[in-house]
């Protein structure tokens, strides 16, 4: 039982760290959405270690963020500017420079109207 548990533990920390990777790549990529990711790892942290929970929480980027969107509290209203000009400038430069076709420039436009529309809805601290 000790070995299984062990097993498990290496499997919730790994997933921990890749959904970390991927969130913070998802800061910088538009496409990837950042928080999903950060509290999916928050989750496999807080199952498989508190140490690693407890750094990703009293990390001074990702936790707070992580922390005020768990307990609904919002954004900070820098913090929504910051990431829409990012996903803006990332889509249409992405959409009209690099991509062809024309549904995929509207799949693009669309991702980019629907993270505008929630980042909105976020109550702003």
């Amino acid at each position: 039982m000790a070995k299984e548990k062990k097993w498990v533990k290496y499997v919730v920390l790994s997933s921990g760290t890749f959904c970390l990777g991927l969130g913070i790549a998802g800061i910088f990529l538009p496409i990837l959405p950042t928080t999903p990711f950060l509290l999916v790892a928050a989750a496999c942290y807080a199952k498989g270690s508190r140490k690693f929970y407890v750094w990703l929480m009293g990390n001074r980027l990702l936790g707070g963020y992580i922390k005020n969107y768990r307990e609904k509290k919002g954004m900070e209203a820098k913090a929504k500017v910051i990431i829409l000009l990012l996903l803006w400038a990332t889509i249409l430069s992405s959409a009209f420079l690099a991509v062809g076709n024309w549904w995929v420039r509207a799949i693009l436009l669309a991702v980019a109207v629907a993270v505008t529309v929630h980042l909105l809805m976020l109550k702003t601290l």
